[in-house]
């Protein structure tokens, strides 16, 4: 017998596909309120309306097509000829054509015309565009990420003749033209120790080099330009004797480069983007930058991914909690809505509280980036250390934001037919890639001791602090908390002391996003993001007896506090 229809109103299983992602966000609009320039906030809400439209909608559904069919890799033409190519599902072009072509998302930063803007695009731009795109959409945004990091790099070290040669194509919105960029560094035998680079780069007649070696996880391989890390015959062991170079898919006349992509890789997440092994059997690249400086110039390309790995962890974050929102306030259980449940009003809230913190530490960095770029003084510093704060804490709240928030829909989202599943398989790639959370954690520490940032970012937190006027209790808290995360940075400093890096890095992100996000609802007059920021100090901060029922002191409370008092969250 045929079932009755019912409608998807009246349907008891929430399905929220089809929400504009921008529009619900209310909390992202103040945000890029408080932060961007009000005519280009004005100029950009379409775009990011629109975009906010496509990831609840049309992405959404483009991205779930594209991970139930996967890129292949074909060695052979039908006719014979020994012509590799990856073939990708038409869903995941059209994902590239919106984010290459449509929003320019890998060449806005180097472009003097973006989506109407004349002058170049700040990049919290390009990282709110991308927060909202990786919501439905996560393996794309990692080739976007490496496009827009090699031309920086390119443009920053490469020469004059290679700069003009190629350069047009990575900055190109037409998709027909345009190239896209990759990083192949990994090889079996150095993994994170670059020092081990076993790839050699041989000299040729016509100023170009010869790269013969493997490298075994290269992500996009069969982008138009990819970076590679090479030592140059003759130059010495470790790290001064690895050179960058740029290697073409394409060579002048047309033919294929001298590499193979040997095997595509079978992965756990984004798996709509083609990974691979690569072969380099002589291929032809150009020297990108000095010699023996290699690792120095990649180190820029790599932190420039790690900041947009910390973006993407944010956006699916969001995504998460988003869903978790929607459900509990649609779905109904034993006569009440989930959200009216208090119980549940406490697991979002534990939802919310690590995402909000990622998102308010992506605009801090973005603006970072900014002041770095326009050579302020000490903007290099704070940067240095706030992108490795944000690699290293986000990308590893995601794993766990992802599947509690799969939890929210119950067996449904154990499902694959809604996001939640590809949340929780691709959110345990950011803390693998560009870094693994050890070698992230360390490098928070390089960076306090090569560059001075520890200094840097506490004058930066102060500042944020003194500006947001807060109750005097909350604000000693606050200020007393991040002056001991500081000293166990300091402590993690010594001989011997390295065991503590994780622990100091999570000290330093949660106090550091605890002060921003305070200041962030002192602007904005979010009653919700000051609760959240009291959440960060009280329950990923301060000691906690576990044993007891544990609230924020009322003298933490102002006007901006939220009616019902701030309950446990752990």
């Amino acid at each position: 017998m045929p079932q009755p229809f019912i409608a998807a109103e009246s349907h008891p299983v929430p399905d929220g596909h089809g929400r504009n992602l921008f529009d619900t966000d209310t909390e992202l609009q103040s945000l890029l309120a408080l932060y961007l320039p009000d005519a280009l906030n004005a100029h950009m809400r379409p775009h990011f309306e629109r975009l906010g439209g496509l990831a609840g909608g049309l992405l959404d559904e483009l991205a779930g097509t594209a991970d139930r069919n996967p890129p292949v890799l074909e060695h052979r033409t039908r006719t014979g000829l020994d012509v590799q190519r990856i073939v990708k599902h038409p869903a995941y072009v059209e994902m590239e054509r919106l984010a290459l072509s449509e929003f320019g998302l890998g060449a806005m930063s180097h472009r003097e015309e973006t989506l109407g803007w004349r002058g170049p695009m700040p990049p919290l731009v390009k990282y709110a565009l991308t927060f909202l795109f990786v919501q439905a959409e996560f393996g794309l945004c990692c080739p976007v990420s490496m496009t827009d990091s090699l031309t920086r790099t390119l443009r920053k070290f490469g020469s004059p003749q290679l700069l003009a040669r190629y350069l047009p194509t990575l900055t190109s919105l037409d998709f027909d033209e345009l190239a896209q960029g990759a990083m192949f560094m990994t090889e079996q035998g150095a993994g994170s120790d670059i020092a081990a680079t076993a790839t050699r780069a041989t000299p040729a007649a016509d100023g170009s080099w010869r790269l013969t070696g493997d490298k075994w996880f290269c992500s996009n391989p069969d982008a138009g330009f990819a970076m590679v890390l090479a030592r140059i015959d003759g130059a010495p062991e470790g790290l001064k004797g690895v050179s960058l170079f740029l290697l073409p898919r394409r060579l002048e006349d047309g033919s294929l480069n001298h590499y193979r992509i040997v095997r595509l890789k079978d992965k756990l997440g984004t798996r709509s983007m083609a990974s691979g092994e690569i072969q380099l059997g002589g291929a032809v690249a150009y020297l990108v930058g000095e010699a023996g400086r290699g690792f120095v110039q990649m180190a820029d390309m790599v932190n420039n991914s790690r900041l947009s790995n910390g973006v993407r962890a944010a956006g699916l974050m969001r995504r998460a909690v988003s869903e978790a929102e929607f459900v509990a306030a649609e779905r109904r259980a034993f006569g009440r809505a989930l959200q009216d449940m208090p119980l549940m009003r406490r697991q979002l809230d534990k939802l919310r509280v690590p995402a909000e913190q990622a998102r308010t530490m992506v605009f801090q960095t973005a603006r970072a980036l900014a002041r770095s770029d326009a050579g302020e003084k000490d903007a290099y510093a704070l940067l240095r250390i706030l992108t490795p704060l944000i690699k290293f804490r986000a990308c590893r709240d995601a794993r766990k934001v992802t599947g509690d928030a799969m939890e929210v829909r119950g067996g449904c989202g154990y499902i694959e037919e809604f996001s939640d599943a590809r949340q929780v398989r691709d959110a345990h790639l950011g803390s693998i890639w560009e870094g693994t959370s050890n070698i992230v954690a360390l490098d928070v520490l390089r960076a306090i001791r090569r560059e001075g940032s520890l200094p840097v970012l506490a004058a930066h937190n102060a500042a944020l602090l003194e500006d947001a006027a807060l109750p005097p209790a909350f604000a000693a808290a606050l200020r007393q908390s991040f002056e001991r995360a500081c000293a166990l940075a300091g402590t993690a400093l010594q001989e011997g002391g390295e065991v503590l890096a994780r622990q100091a890095a999570s000290a330093l992100y949660h106090c550091t996003s605890a002060i921003a996000m305070a200041w962030e609802a002192a602007r904005t007059g979010s009653a919700a993001r000051m609760h959240w920021a009291r959440l960060v100090l009280l329950h990923r901060v301060l000691p906690r007896d576990p044993l007891r029922p544990d609230m924020a002191p009322a003298d933490w409370q102002d006007r901006h506090s939220v009616p019902s008092a701030d309950a446990a969250v752990a």
